[in-house]
């Protein structure tokens, strides 16, 4: 399953960086598919959904640091653990019930987002 930052989230930031899919933003930030990504032009996501990875999509909060799901892998096939999790000095980097996803399928996503 995904990660997703609670709102008990100070907004230090330490989680942004440490992303290798580049899926946590700032509150309020517009975001790409294409963000650190091998992604470009219109694509299908391994779950069905379709996109074009260059356009700006709307900030999933504006109080809070997020995590777009469609672009989190847990950091599988990067690191042994969640890098978001690890770093997060308040422990609001949970993983998100409501986007479970098996390991076979975060290596999936990780090898979509990352080749071409």
């Amino acid at each position: 399953m995904a990660i997703k930052i609670t709102d008990e989230c100070i907004n230090c930031g330490a989680c942004e960086p440490e992303c290798p899919n580049n899926a946590i933003y700032e509150a309020a930030e517009e975001w790409k598919y294409s963000d650190g990504t091998t992604l470009v032009g219109t694509m299908v996501l391994p779950n069905g959904k379709e996109f074009n990875a260059e356009e700006l999509q709307e900030p999933l909060d504006d109080e809070i640091y997020f995590i777009v799901a469609d672009k989190c892998t847990e950091c599988k096939g990067f690191h042994n653990e969640p890098q978001c999790a690890a770093v997060c000095p308040v422990d609001c980097c949970v993983p998100d019930e409501d986007t479970k996803e098996v390991e076979e399928d975060l290596l999936t996503k990780k090898s979509f987002l990352h080749t071409k």
